[in-house]
């Protein structure tokens, strides 16, 4: 059962954002393993409606799903958390092409695939 965030608490901007891109890694990499929020929902055991709340980061994941869905995702603990993900290794808000690659991986595959042939084809004219 989802804990509605905006009807139970009121989290602060950090953990606000923690859920919000901890949705937006679960959704990534439930596309990339080519699942319907609603089979991935069965197999927790939980109703689409509120796996598509923890998506959104509308509502917080129970933290004894966690190693389950991680397992479902193909994703380590770590990872599903967000925890030595990235290249990143300065401190601040991300550059606005690590934000563009997130977006990127946010797109439907035959999106991605076709942006990334028209990346490529400029790199090679800039002869990179």
């Amino acid at each position: 059962m989802a804990v509605l965030v905006a009807a139970e608490t009121n989290m602060d901007s950090r953990d606000e954002k923690f859920f919000k891109d901890l949705g937006m890694r679960m959704a990534s990499a439930r596309k990339a393993r080519n699942l319907t929020q609603q089979q991935l929902a069965e197999t927790l055991g939980i109703a689409q409606q509120s796996y598509a709340q923890y998506e959104t980061g509308r509502a917080r994941v129970q933290a004894a799903m966690l190693p389950k869905l991680a397992q479902h995702l193909g994703l380590t603990m770590d990872e599903l958390m967000g925890i030595g993900t990235g290249t990143k290794t300065k401190h601040g808000p991300p550059s606005k092409l690590e934000l563009q690659i997130e977006r990127l991986r946010q797109l439907p595959k035959a999106k991605q695939q076709l942006l990334i042939a028209m990346l490529d084809a400029a790199l090679i004219q800039a002869g990179h």
